[in-house]
């Protein structure tokens, strides 16, 4: 009975340092040149990554405050305000294992499992031990309301 209880435990974590090269790389490419320039009056927002999801309402941006931001566990997606006026959304689920990040503080998203960290201005790495950075999700910016694109 040991021996089922140990292979059990090798699987576990065998799954667990492997997703981190496991995860796609197809979601990366499109993200960051959306949300970088914006000039107008209206709040940016991304529009790299792809339509999957689109119009799903998420939130009003006065639920996502600067500096800080939201996690939605149902649609696993995050949503920051890295600068005031420009908001951005990644996926919710970590590189590292899987896992679903938890909380945002301090221009960081937690990941709990692992303790990776990200950073809410472009998803990248702060500490793993991820080592790839969250993809970005497309999302759109109408008057106070925050949408999946």
């Amino acid at each position: 009975m040991a021996a089922a209880g140990a292979a059990g435990l090798s699987v576990a974590l065998t799954a667990c340092g492997g997703s981190d090269d496991d995860s796609s790389s197809s979601s990366s490419s499109a993200g960051a040149a959306g949300s970088t320039g914006s000039t107008g009056s209206a709040p940016a927002a991304s529009t790299g990554g792809g339509d999957a999801a689109g119009g799903a309402a998420l939130t009003k941006t006065a639920d996502i405050p600067a500096g800080g931001g939201k996690v939605f566990e149902s649609e696993k997606v995050v949503v920051v305000q890295p600068t005031a006026g420009t908001y951005k959304a990644f996926s919710a689920v970590c590189t590292h294992a899987g896992c679903a990040v938890k909380s945002v503080n301090d221009g960081v998203i937690h990941c709990p499992c692992h303790n990776s960290n990200f950073s809410i201005t472009d998803g990248s790495v702060k500490s793993g031990p991820a080592r790839k950075p969250l993809p970005e999700v497309s999302i759109k910016v109408s008057g106070d309301s925050i949408t999946l694109a």
